[in-house]
């Protein structure tokens, strides 16, 4: 958990995951908010390579912060909310 959340660039990410409307242009295939934004437009936003931007949602996914939805050949990720408010819990020492 700790490692997802020590690097800037998986930061910007749960950010823009936050509103992804805001953040991403519109998808031809998924939903931005029911199903995610495309992997692809993640690495163009953060300025790098798909495989470099894999890892780091790899991370997150890992640590359970975000949640990857395969639509064709392409992979959309969304927050997970509640398990984001359980860390946020977590962190404050409210667990």
């Amino acid at each position: 958990m700790i490692k997802a959340l020590a690097n800037e660039k998986r930061l910007l990410i749960l950010e823009w995951l936050r509103d992804p409307v805001a953040h991403f242009p519109p998808q031809r295939d998924g939903d931005l908010v029911d199903d995610g934004v495309c992997s692809l437009f993640i690495a163009q936003k953060l300025g790098v390579s798909q495989p470099t931007c894999g890892e780091h949602l790899k991370v997150l996914s890992r640590a359970g912060l975000v949640r990857g939805t395969k639509i064709k050949q392409w992979v959309f990720y969304r927050r997970d909310e509640e398990r984001i408010a359980a860390v946020k819990g977590w962190l404050s020492g409210e667990w």
